[in-house]
Protein backbone atom coordinates (compact mmCIF):
# COMPACT_ATOMS: atom_id res chain seq x y z
CA UNK A 1 0.00 0.00 0.00
CA UNK A 2 1.31 3.54 -0.97
CA UNK A 3 0.12 6.63 0.07
CA UNK A 4 0.67 10.23 0.01
CA UNK A 5 0.15 10.16 4.19
CA UNK A 6 2.47 10.43 6.84
CA UNK A 7 2.04 11.07 10.63
CA UNK A 8 4.17 12.46 12.71
CA UNK A 9 4.15 13.96 16.42
CA UNK A 10 6.10 16.73 18.07
CA UNK A 11 7.19 14.93 21.48
CA UNK A 12 7.27 16.80 24.90
CA UNK A 13 10.68 18.19 24.51
CA UNK A 14 9.66 19.96 20.94
CA UNK A 15 6.86 21.61 22.72
CA UNK A 16 9.02 22.63 26.19
CA UNK A 17 11.03 24.18 24.22
CA UNK A 18 8.91 26.13 22.16
CA UNK A 19 10.40 24.66 18.88
CA UNK A 20 6.65 23.77 17.24
CA UNK A 21 6.66 26.55 15.27
CA UNK A 22 9.92 26.21 13.82
CA UNK A 23 9.18 22.36 13.20
CA UNK A 24 6.11 23.12 11.60
CA UNK A 25 7.83 25.83 9.30
CA UNK A 26 10.68 23.19 8.33
CA UNK A 27 7.88 20.44 7.58
CA UNK A 28 5.69 22.96 5.62
CA UNK A 29 8.90 24.31 3.34
CA UNK A 30 9.83 20.86 2.31
CA UNK A 31 6.15 20.97 0.42
CA UNK A 32 4.38 18.60 3.33
CA UNK A 33 0.40 19.98 3.25
CA UNK A 34 -0.97 19.82 6.86
CA UNK A 35 -4.37 17.88 6.58
CA UNK A 36 -4.94 17.24 10.48
CA UNK A 37 -3.39 18.76 13.87
CA UNK A 38 -3.41 18.87 17.28
CA UNK A 39 -2.10 19.60 20.81
CA UNK A 40 -2.97 16.56 23.39
CA UNK A 41 -1.59 15.10 26.28
CA UNK A 42 -1.06 11.53 26.30
CA UNK A 43 -2.42 9.53 29.22
CA UNK A 44 0.10 6.76 30.29
CA UNK A 45 -2.33 4.30 28.94
CA UNK A 46 -2.42 6.22 25.50
CA UNK A 47 1.58 6.44 25.78
CA UNK A 48 1.84 2.28 26.25
CA UNK A 49 -0.97 1.50 23.59
CA UNK A 50 0.91 3.54 21.15
CA UNK A 51 3.84 2.46 21.41
CA UNK A 52 2.86 -1.67 22.22
CA UNK A 53 5.39 -2.36 19.73
CA UNK A 54 8.55 -1.52 21.77
CA UNK A 55 7.02 -3.28 25.28
CA UNK A 56 9.62 -5.62 25.38
CA UNK A 57 12.25 -3.49 24.52
CA UNK A 58 14.05 -2.22 27.57
CA UNK A 59 13.53 1.84 27.16
CA UNK A 60 10.05 1.00 27.27
CA UNK A 61 8.87 2.42 30.29
CA UNK A 62 11.36 5.32 30.11
CA UNK A 63 9.48 6.43 26.66
CA UNK A 64 6.23 5.99 28.23
CA UNK A 65 7.23 9.03 30.74
CA UNK A 66 8.82 11.07 28.57
CA UNK A 67 5.83 10.78 26.37
CA UNK A 68 3.07 11.76 29.49
CA UNK A 69 5.46 14.56 30.98
CA UNK A 70 4.17 17.26 28.61
CA UNK A 71 1.79 17.86 25.93
CA UNK A 72 2.46 16.93 21.96
CA UNK A 73 1.86 18.14 18.66
CA UNK A 74 0.32 15.05 16.45
CA UNK A 75 -0.41 15.89 12.62
CA UNK A 76 -1.36 13.46 9.36
CA UNK A 77 0.75 15.17 6.57
CA UNK A 78 0.14 14.66 3.04
CA UNK A 79 2.89 14.81 0.15
CA UNK A 80 4.13 12.33 -2.80
CA UNK A 81 6.60 9.76 -1.07
CA UNK A 82 5.25 11.18 1.85
CA UNK A 83 6.52 8.39 4.59
CA UNK A 84 10.20 8.29 3.38
CA UNK A 85 10.48 11.76 2.19
CA UNK A 86 9.49 12.38 5.71
CA UNK A 87 11.81 10.18 7.28
CA UNK A 88 14.69 11.91 5.26
CA UNK A 89 13.47 15.37 6.47
CA UNK A 90 13.83 14.46 10.23
CA UNK A 91 16.50 12.82 10.13
CA UNK A 92 18.10 9.69 12.25
CA UNK A 93 16.62 8.81 15.53
CA UNK A 94 20.34 9.72 17.33
CA UNK A 95 20.69 13.62 16.36
CA UNK A 96 24.43 12.69 16.85
CA UNK A 97 24.22 11.05 14.00
CA UNK A 98 21.41 12.94 11.64
CA UNK A 99 22.18 14.84 8.88
CA UNK A 100 22.99 18.63 8.45
CA UNK A 101 19.63 20.54 8.48
CA UNK A 102 17.44 18.04 9.68
CA UNK A 103 14.58 18.36 12.06
CA UNK A 104 16.58 15.86 14.80
CA UNK A 105 19.95 17.73 14.02
CA UNK A 106 18.29 21.19 14.35
CA UNK A 107 16.51 20.15 17.56
CA UNK A 108 17.02 17.18 19.01
CA UNK A 109 19.23 16.63 22.02
CA UNK A 110 19.82 12.77 22.73
CA UNK A 111 18.34 9.99 21.27
CA UNK A 112 15.96 9.10 23.98
CA UNK A 113 14.42 13.13 23.32
CA UNK A 114 14.64 13.29 19.57
CA UNK A 115 11.81 16.25 19.09
CA UNK A 116 9.81 14.41 16.58
CA UNK A 117 8.81 10.96 15.29
CA UNK A 118 7.32 10.07 12.23
CA UNK A 119 5.43 6.84 10.47
CA UNK A 120 8.48 4.04 9.22
CA UNK A 121 5.91 2.65 6.56
CA UNK A 122 2.43 3.39 5.01
CA UNK A 123 0.51 1.15 6.94
CA UNK A 124 2.14 2.68 10.29
CA UNK A 125 0.96 5.83 8.85
CA UNK A 126 -2.50 4.90 8.35
CA UNK A 127 -2.53 3.25 12.10
CA UNK A 128 -0.89 6.24 13.80
CA UNK A 129 -3.24 8.85 11.79
CA UNK A 130 -6.53 6.97 12.94
CA UNK A 131 -5.29 6.62 16.02
CA UNK A 132 -5.23 10.17 17.15
CA UNK A 133 -7.71 11.52 14.65
CA UNK A 134 -11.41 10.87 13.58
CA UNK A 135 -12.24 10.67 10.18
CA UNK A 136 -13.85 14.57 10.21
CA UNK A 137 -10.42 15.47 11.77
CA UNK A 138 -8.57 14.76 8.39
CA UNK A 139 -8.85 17.13 5.72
Amino acid sequence: MITNRTFTMLKPDSVEKGNVGPIIEKITAAGFKIIAMKMVRLSRADAKDFYAIHKDRPFFNDLVEFMVRGPIVVAILEKENAVEDFRALIGATNPAEAAEGTIRKLFATSISENAVHGSDSNENALIEGSYHFSGREVF
